[in-house]
């Protein structure tokens, strides 16, 4: 028999995750960074199935329906390849690609999906139904040096760019290049490229970018600027995350951070030292800096690699981060830059997972945290939306 205090801890927590439920359905849940067009790309790949994990689909319809998806940025992603008119061109053919099948999948579920390129457009599609899709593209490499291409890209949809990935390109320096810094943030083009998107409407993106590359579009930037799919430095010291006095610059120019679920940016790793070893000798083999620079590898080797770091990460395991370490970071982030200026980029498709973040139909268990944690309805719908949706407003009011 339960005693009375046992019952009423129940009647609490039942409460609770009904608030928690409540606030969920009310938010508009947008996630600002999601792979799921590489996937798009598989033959086969059917998006009304709910994929299992050996799958590796952390987005497909039944799993939005489970996490209350409202609406994500589909990025239209390219590693970095040579920066010659055949490797531009080549990366071109790709990115088109990326695009025709994001535009294809909108076509192929038209009761499902929408295209969206504005906050308002997106809160149309959910009142008729729909789930809001936006487009960003990671890696301003495809631009080569041809200004002309934003506007190509704006009109295919794209709203925001991630400037670079894992190494430098003609626009700026990456956190993660081998080589180390190429420009000292923005390069001259780099400066038109910025100026050029600022006057287009497209936020510009700075995750996997520099600090100087950071620092150079706070100081360029007539609108506010985004940071994607990137977290704090303090709690996890990747270079693709932001350390406080970032934060809090991006603050003041009202910008948002928008936190990344992949567990090494989430919460610092406690790896073995046979693990550390693994991933020194798998650097070197490779002339590599990072894991993710292997995204930089001519394809074949980028496949071998890949499958080489599988391995490894098989052979010696680290304890995923979850998502009260999330929550966590959330706590940093607000504590630090303000409950304006925090979202959610999780990355999903691209190789994050966290325990109890698995999936976007796993979105519900981050609300709840932040419930336990005390924030308010008002909060949770800032992180989840209403502070990207504010710098995209910004971003279009102030353009050309």
């Amino acid at each position: 028999m339960l005693s009375a205090l046992s019952v009423r801890a129940q009647t609490a927590e039942a409460k609770l995750q009904a608030k928690a439920r409540a606030i969920h359905e009310q938010a508009f849940v947008l996630d600002s960074h999601q792979d799921t067009p590489g996937n798009l790309l598989k033959p086969g790949f059917d998006l009304t199935k709910d994929h299992t994990p050996a799958e590796e689909a952390q987005v497909d319809f039944p799993k939005m329906k489970r996490g209350g998806l409202d609406g994500a940025f589909w990025a239209v992603y390219v590693g970095q390849g040579p920066r010659t008119p055949e490797g531009t061109a080549a990366i071109r053919q790709e990115v088109q690609a990326l695009f025709d099948v994001i535009h294809g999948a909108i076509k192929q579920h038209p009761t499902e999906l929408a295209l969206a390129t504005t906050p308002d457009e997106a809160l149309r599609i959910r009142k008729a139904g729909q789930r809001a899709i936006f487009i960003g593209m990671e890696n301003g490499y495809p631009i080569g040096q041809d200004l002309g291409m934003l506007q190509t890209y704006y009109n295919q949809g794209a709203r925001y760019i991630t400037l670079c990935h894992s190494s430098n390109n003609d626009i700026c320096d990456s956190s993660t290049d081998p080589k180390g810094p190429e420009h000292q943030g923005l390069s001259a083009f780099g400066r038109q490229v910025v100026q050029e998107m600022n006057r287009l409407g497209m936020m510009v993106d700075v995750s996997h970018t520099s600090d100087s590359t950071f620092y150079d579009v706070l100081r360029l930037s007539t609108v506010p600027i985004i940071a994607s799919h990137s977290g704090s430095r303090v709690l996890s010291d990747m270079a693709r995350n932001l350390t406080d006095d970032m934060l809090r610059d991006l603050a003041r120019h009202d910008g948002v951070v928008q936190l990344n679920l992949f567990s090494p940016y989430v919460k610092t790793e406690q790896k073995s030292p046979e693990r550390q070893a693994a991933e020194q000798a798998f650097c070197a083999k490779w002339h590599i800096k990072t894991f993710l620079n292997v995204y930089a590898l001519p394809p074949a080797d980028r496949k071998e690699a890949l499958a080489e770091y599988t391995q490894i990460e098989k052979q010696y395991p680290v304890p995923l981060a979850n998502v009260q370490d999330a929550a966590n970071q959330i706590d940093h982030l607000v504590q630090v830059a303000g409950i304006d200026h925090v979202g959610i980029g999780s990355d999903f498709d691209g190789g994050t997972i966290l325990t109890g973040l698995a999936d976007i139909g796993d979105f519900p268990n981050l609300t709840m945290e932040l419930v336990r944690r005390g924030y308010s309805a008002r909060d949770i719908n800032k992180i989840w939306s209403g502070n990207l949706f504010r710098v995209m407003r910004a971003v279009e009011k102030g353009k050309a």
